[in-house]
């Protein structure tokens, strides 16, 4: 199962300089990967493209060797560093995964999830909270590669852990990819088995 990028390039429509130039990745799934870069280096960005979620680019990514979907459900699953940026205010909870999919009790226990929390609006619980949920609702049973845009950086210390070691837990048992984006080597080292730095691929 590889995850692959062809000479990417991309630059937003204001700008003169390109944010990104040729890069080429190719990512499979018996590696747990690390992605390093400075902030503002065009990481969250080659996340978006790699995932689906930004689509004019120049070059192409390749899933299993085709193309990833325009529409419906993306077998490459971004979790972003903001879980609040991207749930719905007006949902409740449980329609925010149900959004996804019908997660079980098993999940909901591995992360900490408790079931009166699934009644609530995301306004109604803390950060570390919705990044649970905002993990979970990317494990959906179809999900293939898991890219982790800083997902932790926002959190505690001790929630960290205790998101990692489940996403961990979960991307081993299933035999997913799993990309963690991070600027914090400390966390990259202690997780990953090899890592990439952005500046060694950007053409820039």
């Amino acid at each position: 199962m590889k995850l692959k990028a062809e000479n990417i390039s991309f630059k937003y429509p204001s700008a003169k300089e390109y944010l990104l130039k040729d890069i080429n990745l190719e990512l499979d799934n018996t590696k747990i990967m690390g992605l390093i870069g400075d902030s503002g280096s065009g990481k969250s960005t080659l996340c978006k493209i790699l995932s689906g979620y930004v689509q004019k680019y120049e070059g192409n990514v390749l899933f299993d060797g085709k193309e990833l979907p325009k529409k419906g459900f993306k077998p490459v699953q971004l979790i972003y560093q903001h879980p609040e940026k991207v749930m719905n205010p007006k949902w409740k909870m449980d329609k925010v995964l149900s959004e996804s999919w019908d997660v079980d009790d098993e999940t909901l226990s591995e992360f900490g999830i408790q079931k009166t929390w699934l009644t609530r609006f995301p306004q109604e619980l803390s950060g570390g909270e919705l990044q649970r949920f905002s993990v979970v609702r990317s494990l959906n049973p179809e999900t293939k590669f898991l890219i982790a845009d800083e997902m932790t950086t926002m959190l505690d210390a001790i929630t960290q852990v205790q998101i990692l070691d489940s996403v961990l837990k979960i991307v081993k048992k299933r035999q997913m990819g799993f990309l963690l984006v991070s600027h914090d080597m400390d966390l990259v080292d202690t997780i990953c088995d090899d890592k990439i730095y952005l500046k060694d691929i950007n053409g820039i």
